[in-house]
């Protein structure tokens, strides 16, 4: 089906995600502007796929694709059957603000990358918890993949994101866009809910696998690495009993894969 004009395009990775992604894709389905969404499904066992043709009628661009997949490498596949010269990412199981993806498409036109507002809902213990930023002469690249903007020219010269990093590509992804010299904009008009883990097991497994990416980073950028910035970690903001606690898988995994992928 051929688009006629210039639009955006919205990658969105998912894996048994039917009980969220209907709430998605209602309120993508409300922008005003030129859109396609592109799903990339790694083979889930639910009725993700149902919901998603549920909404065909209602979206007139919507492409699903069944591919196991990293999330790396689902992205890199949505970009590559993406129609529009901008790109935006989210996941499954977050839900747009108002005109969040042509709030994007505006400011894409005037910077290669664009980082939006990120919410927190869920459990007040873990929303609470702050990411802890690492910035490149200035910008944040630790701004997430589930609310991310970038021009599909970019992107490609980039390659991509890595598919080999087990966690943390979208960090390795900003990083190598700012060293290339990318402009970038903060805009907190782009606005995307994402519902935290609500469960103690899963906050920490999350929290060990930060860790190996973290590690991944180190290996692949250890120059790059050494003139990032970060804000003091020992501030009242950040500590709490969470935050101390998640230190300990992310160390784990740190050292896993220190171990396992030397």
């Amino acid at each position: 089906m051929s688009i006629p004009e210039s639009g955006i395009s919205i990658i969105v990775t998912v894996k048994n995600e039917e009980k969220n992604i209907g709430r998605l894709l209602e309120s993508l389905s409300k922008q005003d502007c030129l859109f396609e969404i592109v799903i990339v499904d790694s083979e889930s066992k639910d009725r993700t796929a149902d919901v998603v043709n549920s909404f065909k009628d209602r979206i007139q661009y919507i492409t699903y694709i069944r591919k196991r997949s990293t999330r790396g490498e689902g992205r890199n596949i949505g970009v590559s059957n993406a129609k529009f010269d901008y790109v935006a990412f989210t996941d499954g199981d977050t839900v747009a603000g108002d005109q969040w993806g042509c709030r994007m498409l505006e400011s894409l036109k005037k910077y290669d990358i664009v980082a939006g507002r990120t919410v927190q809902k869920g459990s007040d213990h873990y929303s609470r918890l702050k990411r802890v930023e690492l910035l490149m002469d200035g910008k944040e690249i630790t701004a997430p993949s589930a609310n991310l903007g970038y021009r599909k020219k970019l992107f490609n010269e980039l390659g991509g994101f890595d598919e080999t990093m087990i966690t943390a590509e979208d960090i390795d992804l900003n990083l190598r866009a700012v060293m290339k010299g990318a402009t970038w904009k903060n805009d907190d008009s782009c606005i995307i809910y994402n519902y935290t883990r609500d469960d103690f097991a899963g906050f920490m497994k999350q929290a060990f696998w930060n860790g190996y990416g973290r590690r991944q980073l180190k290996k692949k950028h250890g120059s790059a690495m050494k003139k990032l910035a970060s804000p003091s970690i020992f501030t009242g903001e950040y500590m709490n009993f969470l935050y101390v606690m998640r230190f300990f898988p992310a160390f784990a995994g740190y050292i896993s894969c220190m171990i396992f992928s030397p």
